[in-house]
C-alpha cells in the first residue's frame, strides 16, 4: 500500500466532507492528500497546488481531469467522490484505492508470471476499453499508473487525458513518460486510442520482463529505442506475446484497438466491440480470488480451438493466429459514434489542438453495437453453461420449462444464488420491476397478455437487458410496490427492479447505477416569474400527499402558503387552473406529468437535492450489479440516456443531468 506521510506546516487540515490524516504524494499540478470523513470513508483528495489556484489554464486542466475520471465507468478507475473547482483550492476527492502500483510491484517482487500476468493483461486491458469507450484517452498510461488493488487492476490519474473532439484524434503535444509514449507523441503526429495502445504494450512487457523496455541512459536515447528499436517479447505466453507485439507496432495504423487487445486476450472474434458483457468478463477474470481456480484465468492457447469460460459456463473460442501471424484490420466502424437524434458530439472545450486530418476508419476505435455476433455468442455460452448444469433449455431442442421462480427453484436444481447474468445468459429472458403510475417514466396500459409499458424506465430497461443478451421480447414487466420489492428480488421473482428507486443503506437490495440523478425541483408555467428560491417568497405551493418534496422546498423559502391536493395530477390540474403557483417533486416525476399537457411548463432548476436513481438487483449480486453499471455507462456515452430524455420529456423546458453519473461501488 502507498506510504503515507505527515502532513506539514501549511496543509489544510480539512477539505469539503474529508479530514486530512497525512499525504499520499506530490506533483507537479498538487499534492494529494489522504482524507478520511465522519463515516470512515477514505478517499485520495488531490489539491491544486495554491500557486495555480488563480491559473485559469491549471484549473481547466484540472476541471478536465475531474471530467474525465466522471466518465470512466468507476469498476476500473478510482470514483470521484466529492470535488470543488469553484472554490480558492480546488480539489479532487476520489476512492482510496488501498493497493501498490504495478511499478512497485515489479520493482519489489520481480516479473509477473503465469495468471498474474495474464490477470494483469485482461484487466488492464478491460480498463483501457472502458477508459476508451466514454471517449477518453489516457495520454500516460505507465505502471504508475496501474494500482493493483484486491478487486483487480485499476487504472488511475487523467491528469493529461483528453475527451475526444468530433475528429477523433488530437494534436499532439509531447506531453507523456517518455519509456510508454508512442512513436506519434515523439513524432508530433495526432495522437488517438491507440497511441494509449502501445502504452499498454509497453506496460505489459515491463510487467514481464522488470524493465522498461524502451529505458536508456538518456531521454534522447529511450526516444530514439521507442521510434526505432524492436521489443522481444519471448518471455511471454501465447496469446499474450502477439497482442503485446501487435500493439507495439511502430506504426498507429498496425496497432489493434483497445476493444480488440480484450477479445482476442479472451479468445473471442473479434469483429465488432467489446460489449458490456464481455467487460464484465474481464473484470471477473481480472480478480486475483480467480486464481483459486487456474482454469478462470486461463486465456486462449494455441493452436486450434479453445474453450474460454464465460459468466455462464464454456463457449468456443476462435482459432487463433499463429505467433506470427497480424491481427485482423480492425473493423470499418465509426469513430467519434453517430449522434442519436436530438444529441451532439462529445467535444472537449478546454482542449487546443482542433481539426487536423481525420485518421482512415482503421484508427478509430469501435462503439458498442450489440450485433447478431454478440447474441450469438451469448447462446453458445448460455449452451455450455446447460450442459455444464444439466439443463437443456428449450432453444438448445430440450424439454425443459422455464427457470422457476421463489422458493421452488433449489426444488428442482436451480442456483438460487445465481447472477443476473448468469440467468440472462441461460434463459434469455428477465423479469423487471417497475412503478406503473408515473406518466413518461413508466405507465402501463391495457390489461393482461394485451399490456403495453412506455416510458423512460421502460425503454432503459429494455436497453439493459440487451446488454445483458436479453432481446426485447424476452424482457417481461411487473408492476412493484417499494416494500415488496426486496422480497422479491430475493424469492427471484423479480430479476432487477428500475422504478426511480434511490440508493438507500436500508433495503436488502444491492443497487447498480445510478442510472440516474434525479433532484427536488419545483414545476411552473412557462413565462412565470419564479426563476429562482427567492421567487417562491408567498407563493402557493401544490402539496401533494405522497410527496416529500415540500420539505426539502421550505428548508429554502421562509414564507410559503401550501394548497393540499391528493395526488400529483390534481396538482398538474390546479398549476393550470392558476390555484398554485409550483408543484414540487423529483425533477423527472415532474417533467413526466407535465409533457403529456398541452400547456407548455418549466422545471426552474433549483436542485435541492441529489436523489440517485439505480437498478435494484438481489442482495449480493455484484457480479449484475457490475454488469449493470457497465450497461449504463455505455447508453450514456452512445448518447441514448440523452435521446430517451428528448423523446419523453422533450415538450418541458428542463435541463436534465446528462453526464455519467459517478457510480456507486457494488456491495
Amino acid at each position: 500500500m502507498p506510504q503515507i506521510e505527515p502532513l506539514v506546516a501549511g496543509d489544510p487540515g480539512r477539505l469539503g466532507s474529508f479530514r486530512l490524516s497525512g499525504r499520499i504524494g506530490e506533483g507537479g499540478q498538487g499534492v494529494v492528500y489522504l482524507g478520511v470523513a465522519d463515516n470512515g470513508e477514505r478517499a485520495a483528495i488531490k489539491l491544486l497546488h495554491v500557486r495555480f489556484s488563480g491559473d485559469t489554464v491549471a484549473r481547466s486542466r484540472f476541471a478536465r481531469e475531474l471530467r474525465a475520471a466522471q466518465r470512466v465507468a468507476s469498476f476500473c478507475t478510482a470514483r470521484v467522490i466529492e470535488a470543488d473547482l469553484e472554490g480558492d483550492v480546488p480539489y479532487i476527492a476520489s476512492e482510496y484505492i488501498d493497493g501498490r502500483s504495478l511499478r512497485e510491484v515489479i520493482d519489489t517482487d520481480g516479473p509477473m508470471r503465469g495468471s498474474a500476468l495474464e490477470r494483469l493483461a485482461v484487466g488492464t486491458a478491460t480498463a483501457l476499453t472502458a477508459i476508451h469507450h466514454a471517449s477518453i484517452i489516457h495520454r500516460d498510461f505507465k505502471p504508475d499508473n496501474v494500482l493493483l488493488a484486491n478487486d483487480g487492476p485499476r487504472v488511475v490519474d487523467f491528469g493529461i487525458a483528453r475527451i475526444i473532439d468530433s475528429t477523433g484524434t488530437i494534436t499532439s503535444r509531447a506531453i507523456g513518460t517518455p519509456a510508454y509514449m508512442a512513436p506519434e507523441q515523439i513524432a508530433g503526429d495526432d495522437i488517438g486510442p491507440y497511441t494509449d495502445v502501445f502504452a499498454w504494450g509497453a506496460t505489459i512487457a515491463f510487467a514481464a520482463t522488470g524493465v522498461a523496455v524502451f529505458d536508456g541512459s538518456s531521454i534522447a536515447v529511450v526516444l530514439n529505442r521507442v521510434l526505432n528499436h524492436e521489443v522481444d517479447t519471448a518471455r511471454l505466453d501465447e496469446p499474450l506475446r502477439g497482442v503485446v507485439r501487435a500493439a507495439l507496432a511502430k506504426s498507429s495504423r498496425d496497432r489493434p484497438t483497445a476493444d480488440q487487445l480484450l477479445l482476442r486476450l479472451l479468445g473471442r472474434p473479434e469483429s465488432g466491440g467489446a460489449s458490456p458483457a464481455v467487460l464484465t468478463q474481464g473484470v471477473q477474470l481480472a480478480k486475483p480470488d480467480a486464481a483459486e481456480d487456474p482454469e478462470s484465468t486461463r486465456l486462449a492457447r494455441l493452436p486450434g480451438p479453445t474453450a474460454v469460460r464465460t459468466s455462464g459456463g464454456f463457449a468456443p473460442g476462435p482459432v487463433m493466429a499463429g505467433p506470427q501471424a497480424p491481427l485482423p484490420a480492425p473493423p470499418q466502424q465509426q469513430w467519434p459514434p453517430p449522434a442519436q437524434p436530438g444529441t451532439a458530439p462529445l467535444v472537449d472545450s478546454t482542449g487546443p489542438g482542433r481539426g487536423g486530418v481525420v485518421e482512415p476508419a482503421r484508427r478509430r476505435f469501435p462503439v458498442l453495437p450489440l450485433t447478431l455476433l454478440l447474441v450469438l455468442l451469448l447462446i453458445a455460452g448460455a449452451a455450455g453453461l446447460a450442459l455444464l448444469s444439466g439443463w437443456r433449455p428449450t432453444f438448445l431442442g430440450g424439454g425443459a420449462s422455464p427457470t422457476p421462480t421463489g422458493e421452488n427453484r433449489a426444488a428442482v436444481g436451480v442456483p438460487t444464488d445465481d447472477s443476473v447474468v448468469e440467468k440472462a445468459l441461460r434463459n434469455r429472458k428477465i423479469t423487471i420491476g417497475l412503478r406503473n403510475w408515473l406518466p413518461g417514466i413508466a405507465l402501463a396500459s391495457g390489461t393482461g397478455a394485451g399490456t403495453e409499458w412506455k416510458g423512460f424506465e421502460v425503454d432503459l430497461a429494455t436497453e439493459i437487458a440487451k446488454a445483458l443478451g436479453v432481446p426485447t421480447e424476452g424482457v417481461t414487466f411487473q408492476a412493484t410496490e417499494r416494500q415488496q420489492r426486496p422480497v422479491l428480488l430475493a424469492e427471484g421473482a423479480l430479476d432487477m427492479v428500475i422504478s426511480t428507486y434511490s440508493i438507500n443503506s436500508v433495503d436488502e437490495v444491492t443497487f447498480a447505477g445510478p442510472y440516474y440523478l434525479a433532484h427536488v425541483d419545483v414545476l411552473v408555467k412557462d413565462g412565470s416569474s419564479i426563476t429562482g428560491k427567492a421567487g417562491l417568497e408567498g407563493k402557493r405551493l401544490c402539496q401533494p400527499e405522497s410527496s416529500s418534496s415540500v420539505g426539502a422546498v421550505q428548508s429554502v423559502v421562509d414564507r410559503i402558503e401550501l394548497v393540499p391536493a391528493a395526488t400529483y395530477t390534481e396538482c398538474i390540474n390546479k398549476l393550470q387552473s392558476g390555484l398554485v403557483d409550483a408543484v414540487p417533486g423529483d425533477d423527472l416525476l415532474l417533467a413526466g406529468f407535465a409533457n403529456r399537457e398541452n400547456l407548455r411548463y418549466k422545471i426552474v432548476g433549483l436542485k435541492l437535492t441529489n436523489e440517485r436513481y439505480a437498478v435494484a438487483l438481489r442482495k449480493g449480486d455484484i457480479r449484475g450489479c457490475e454488469a449493470v453499471r457497465a450497461a449504463i455507462a455505455d447508453l450514456y456515452a452512445k448518447g441514448t440516456v440523452k435521446a430517451l430524455m428528448t423523446k419523453y420529456f422533450g415538450n418541458v423546458e428542463f435541463t436534465p443531468e446528462l453526464r455519467t453519473p459517478t457510480m456507486e461501488p457494488c456491495r
